[in-house]
């Protein structure tokens, strides 16, 4: 692929100050199974290139599903029209040296067992087996399991000499089931909808403990049935690692998005309560909150060495005890804003532009055990997995629920609790973080759905964090 695509950037006939092509394969496969009976069981593969380029300070983008020396061609005129005719009145002017250096390098994710050693009957096989696993229980209406597989691979070249490498697999997995006992239905998954994503291969399915967390998943959904109603009360609230996960996601990620910042998303999928001037300032939450960008993270789900303009990934912290530091934003959002950013500009695939978006985006451990969480609270709740979400369009009120509650009273997780839901404003919930787990609760969790732009692209994300506590959060249950 390496010669070409240097020797179709070289012949390519365009008066262009700077020109990049990124060619992306990818082969996935998708299986599903409910009650037992397989439902879908899908493969496809794509291979394309979107072809960039620099004009009077102006970029311009245009895709093409060959890599035929004239289908890059054809397709680098058409960016070249674009970027010259958008560039009349452009906002702001890039460089090639600035916002598209010469880079060199190359990632593969970490695996053990290849993803093709294993057949699509031996999938179903376990999926079938998970199903039959979960209906412990005649109550159990309903079983589902799925698996998908991805092997994608990248490579980015330009006329100033950049080659980068990538090559990503993926593994993610999913079960759950749906309780009824007349008129009360429940849910209950393994840790919430597709959150089991990762990089890495066939070791991901061989879990030591799978057969305990299914049975567990089961015997929890029946429980739910019985349950007591969350309480509605102003009180303490512990979160588990898998609701960290969209509490990370929804109101740190998104709203410290630079390009919704400057208003580039607000049509679609919305803008931020953040403004410019906050970073270095705001005081985002309590001094136990450390949030860091984190594409180095052997296995997360969104680690990666270059993001899709070259730009090198490091670690970084967002927001440093509680304080706002920096944005998710890459290196063209960085120059319009005058703002210290991530290497994140992001495309799911090969038709897509990169824009901002999130990658890993993880809390980081503090030092108490779970013992310690909980073991000084009167009375409180704790919750598991999330089931629903609702967040206004700047990333400040929303209602979060989830699927498995205990009531802690007199420092004892006690009664368990269904439909334990929980609103708050971002910066007053994140003012009360009171308390974060060591690095013994910590877990990581991913997702595939990360839904953003016009059009829209669904990227991968992963989310690590700890147990957290927090004070004087409003909790409810739901109708009966």
């Amino acid at each position: 692929m390496w010669s070409e695509l240097t020797k179709a950037i070289a012949n390519l006939d365009i008066a262009a100050d700077w020109i990049g092509i990124r060619a992306v394969k990818e082969t996935s496969s998708s299986h599903y199974v409910r009650d037992g009976l397989p439902e879908y069981n899908g493969k496809t593969s794509s291979l394309g290139a979107m072809v960039e380029v620099l004009v009077n300070g102006c970029l311009g983008y245009a895709a093409t599903n060959s890599l035929q020396q004239s289908s890059l061609q054809i397709a680098a005129e058409k960016a070249y029209k674009q970027a010259l005719a958008a560039s009349k009145w452009w906002i702001h002017s890039f460089t090639a040296k600035h916002e598209r250096p010469k880079v060199i390098g190359q990632y593969i994710s970490p695996f053990l067992e290849p993803l093709d050693t294993i057949t699509p009957g031996e999938i179903n096989d376990l999926l079938v087996r998970i199903c039959h696993t979960l209906k412990i229980s005649d109550k159990i209406v309903r079983a589902t399991a799925g698996a998908t597989t991805s092997e994608k691979e990248t490579w980015l070249v330009s006329s100033n000499g950049s080659e980068v490498y990538q090559k990503f697999l993926s593994l993610g997995t999913h079960y759950g089931v749906t309780a009824q006992d007349g008129s009360i239905v429940q849910q209950r998954t393994n840790n919430g909808w597709q959150a089991h994503c990762y990089q890495g291969g066939l070791e991901l399915f061989k879990q030591d403990d799978l057969w305990h967390h299914v049975e567990q998943i089961g015997s929890q959904a029946v429980e739910l049935l019985t349950a007591e109603e969350c309480p509605t009360t102003q009180t303490n609230l512990v979160l588990a690692p898998d609701q960290m996960m969209l509490q990370i996601h929804e109101s740190v990620g998104h709203p410290l998005e630079i390009d919704r910042i400057l208003g580039d998303e607000r049509n679609y999928a919305g803008g931020s309560f953040v403004n410019q001037e906050d970073f270095g300032s705001l005081e985002y939450g309590s001094p136990l909150m450390n949030i860091t960008f984190d594409p180095t993270v052997p296995g997360e789900f969104a680690s990666y060495s270059f993001d899709d303009t070259g730009a090198l990934a490091t670690r970084e912290f967002v927001i440093k005890e509680g304080k706002l530091m920096r944005g998710l934003g890459s290196l063209e959002s960085q120059k319009r804003a005058k703002l210290p950013g991530v290497a994140c500009a992001r495309a799911c695939s090969w038709n897509r532009p990169p824009i901002d978006r999130m990658a890993n985006l993880n809390l980081e451990p503090g030092t108490a055990s779970l013992e310690d969480m909980i073991g000084d609270i009167e009375h409180g709740v704790y919750m598991e997995s999330n089931r629903s979400w609702s967040i206004d369009d700047r990333r400040h009120k929303f209602q979060f629920g989830c699927e498995y509650g205990k009531l802690i009273e007199n420092g004892q997780l006690t009664k368990t609790l269904r439909n334990p839901n929980y609103r708050a404003t971002t910066p007053e919930f994140w003012h009360n973080l009171s308390k974060v787990g060591n690095s013994s609760t910590w877990e990581m969790y991913g997702t595939p759905f990360c839904g953003k732009g016009e059009p829209n692209q669904a990227i991968w994300v992963g989310h690590g964090s700890p147990v957290c506590r927090f004070n004087n959060i409003e909790v409810f249950g739901g109708g009966k």
